[in-house]
């Protein structure tokens, strides 16, 4: 027993320098899984810093972009409005992309800036009117303001025919008017048989003399309306089989000719239609003439009322 005991303290001495042996190994091993997980994560922090600035980056390249657009199409926005007015006061189209003037005279764009400025001016001198009639103006000044209205009516005739002759289809379509308005909308305007309809019902109570007159005016106007509306139709239907007679798909030396013929044919009755418009006008244009004949001032300053 006594023998055993040096061995014994030699093998405890022993397991306990190996048992601090792989205390030291692990730890040293924690230490350098330590290091490199720290490592790692250096990385993807500076990776992730990296990123973080490159979105950066692009985000400020973004909104430079984006501002500079943004004071392009400022610039844009203001050449265009100039080149608006300078339309207006020449009466010249320029196109938007502003590389391309082209003039149009009274075409559909100097039509539409001369209607509006038409249309502004009219409405001053009905407000102007009815102003007169609740002040109870003597007949004299009535006198006078309805014959600027009268003029005015001439202007707007004018202004119509000679749009007609560069561009006959925008004033057929009425799209310078209101959706209302273009219900009604007969050739670019309106029937006056059918205005002196709504203005009887409104204008009572009249005299025999001034109703015998409305009715001698509105059967004036419902033939002269008739005349017209036949003409457009026959000129429609020659046109449309002017048109039919084009459609031929031969590509021979002589059906190309008789092609081109029946275009010149079909071109030349199209450019009848401004002519068209035009006497629409003046066959309409004496019924608002005629109007202050029939009326007094008074009943005349009425009928701007509807």
């Amino acid at each position: 027993m006594a023998g055993a005991s040096p061995r014994t303290d030699t093998s405890t001495d022993a397991d306990t320098e190996d048992r601090n042996l792989r205390y030291q190994n692990n730890q040293m091993q924690t230490v350098v899984a330590s290091d490199g997980s720290d490592k790692s994560r250096d990385q993807k922090t500076l990776r992730r810093l990296a990123q973080n600035r490159e979105a950066a980056r692009k985000s400020r390249l973004r909104k430079k972009a984006y501002v500079q657009q943004l004071e392009s199409s400022r610039m844009k926005l203001t050449q265009l409005e100039q080149e608006l007015q300078r339309a207006r006061q020449q009466g010249v189209f320029i196109s938007s992309a502003g590389d391309q003037t082209q003039s149009v005279g009274n075409g559909a764009l100097a039509f539409d800036v001369e209607y509006s400025r038409w249309l502004e001016e009219h409405n001053r001198r009905i407000n102007e009117l009815r102003g007169a009639v609740s002040s109870h103006a003597g007949d004299a000044e009535l006198r006078i303001i309805v014959e600027g209205i009268l003029s005015q009516y001439d202007d707007i005739f004018r202004i119509k025919g000679d749009a007609a002759k560069s561009d006959v289809f925008h004033i057929l379509s009425g799209m310078w008017q209101t959706p209302a308005e273009r219900c009604f909308l007969w050739l670019g305007g309106f029937r006056s048989s059918e205005l002196l309809k709504l203005l009887i019902n409104h204008l009572e109570p009249l005299t025999e003399q001034q109703l015998l007159a409305i009715n001698n005016l509105q059967q004036t106007s419902q033939q002269a309306e008739d005349a017209l509306s036949q003409g457009m139709e026959a000129l429609q239907q020659s046109l449309a089989e002017t048109l039919a007679g084009t459609l031929n798909p031969s590509g021979s030396s002589g059906n190309v000719a008789n092609y081109m013929g029946q275009m010149a044919m079909a071109m030349g009755k199209l450019g009848t239609l401004d002519g068209f418009i035009r006497q629409v006008y003046l066959r309409l244009h004496p019924s608002i003439i005629n109007m202050l004949t029939i009326y007094d001032n008074k009943l005349f300053s009425k009928c701007t009322e509807y």
